[in-house]
C-alpha cells in the first residue's frame, strides 16, 4: 500500500500497538509524528527507527487528556508538516478494578485519557482537515467496548464511547472527504497484557476461534488499510481484530 507523500500523527506512539502502527505506516511511505506523554527515550527510539527507513519523523510530548496540550500537539505537527493526512487516536490506559472497589479517580483517569483524549485531538485537527478537504481518522477502540468485561467498567465505557464517537463524527464530516473509522482489537500481546495472570490468558485463549493471541502488527495492518486509498469508501465502521474472540 502506497502512503508516499502522506503524513500521520499517532498518539501514544512510543510503544506497543502505537509503535507498530508508526513503523508500518512509515514502512509504506508515510512521514510520522509520534506523540508521547512520559517516556521521551522510547519515543526517540521509534523516531530513529523511522528515520533509518528514510522517512521523516518527530516526537512531540503532549498529555492528550488536556485540551490545551492536544491543541499544542496539532499546532506543532502542522509546523513540521504542511498537512496531516492520517490521525491515529491510539493513546490509552487501564485502571482495572471491580466497580465495588473502583476508585473515582480510576474511573476518571481512564475516561479522560481514552475517550476525552480522542475527542481533544480530533477536535483540535478537524478544522484543518476540513480546510484541506481530506483525511483519515482512525480511533483505537477495543472488543471490550463491544462485549464488556468484568473489572473493566471504566475501560469498556471509554472504548464503547469511542465507537459511538466514531460513528457520529463520520456523519458530521464525511462530505468534507474525511473518513472516520475505529478498530477494536481483542487480546493483543503487548506490555499491558504480559502482566496478566497465566490462568486468565488461558481462559481467553479458549474463546479465540483462531486459537492464538494477536500481535500489535495485526492491528497495525488494519490501520494501514484504513490509512490507504484502498479504504476510500469506508467510513463510520468498526473493524474487529480479535481472532474470533467476540463471535
Amino acid at each position: 500500500m502506497n502512503l508516499n507523500g502522506k503524513n500521520a500523527i499517532i498518539t501514544g506512539g512510543s510503544r506497543g500497538i502505537g509503535k507498530e502502527i508508526a513503523l508500518i505506516l512509515a514502512k509504506n511511505g508515510a512521514d510520522i509524528v509520534i506523540n508521547y506523554s512520559n517516556n521521551a527515550k522510547k519515543a526517540t527510539e521509534v523516531v530513529d527507527m523511522i528515520k533509518d527507513m528514510g522517512r521523516n519523523a518527530y516526537a512531540i510530548k503532549a498529555d492528550i487528556s488536556k485540551m490545551d496540550e492536544a491543541k499544542k500537539l496539532i499546532k506543532e505537527a502542522y509546523e513540521k508538516f504542511e498537512k496531516i493526512d492520517i490521525l491515529v487516536n491510539n493513546a490509552g490506559i487501564t485502571r482495572d478494578n471491580l466497580i465495588m472497589r473502583m476508585k473515582e479517580e480510576e474511573w476518571d483517569d481512564v475516561i479522560e485519557v481514552n475517550l476525552k483524549g480522542t475527542f481533544n485531538v480530533s477536535k483540535s485537527i478537524i478544522r484543518k482537515m476540513m480546510k484541506q478537504k481530506s483525511g483519515s481518522i482512525i480511533n483505537i477502540s477495543s472488543v471490550v467496548g463491544i462485549t464488556g468485561n468484568p473489572g473493566q467498567c471504566n475501560y469498556a465505557a471509554s472504548k464503547a464511547g469511542i465507537i459511538g464517537f466514531t460513528k457520529s463524527l463520520s456523519k458530521e464530516i464525511g462530505k468534507k472527504n474525511i473518513r472516520v473509522n475505529a478498530i477494536a482489537p481483542g487480546f493483543i500481546q503487548t506490555e499491558m497484557t504480559d502482566n496478566l495472570n497465566e490462568d486468565i490468558k488461558e481462559e481467553y485463549l479458549k474463546n479465540i476461534s483462531l486459537g492464538k493471541f494477536g500481535s500489535a502488527l495485526d492491528v497495525a495492518n488494519a490501520v494501514l488499510f484504513l490509512s490507504s486509498d484502498l479504504s476510500q469508501y469506508i467510513t463510520g465502521q468498526t473493524i474487529v481484530v480479535d481472532g474470533g474472540l467476540s463471535v
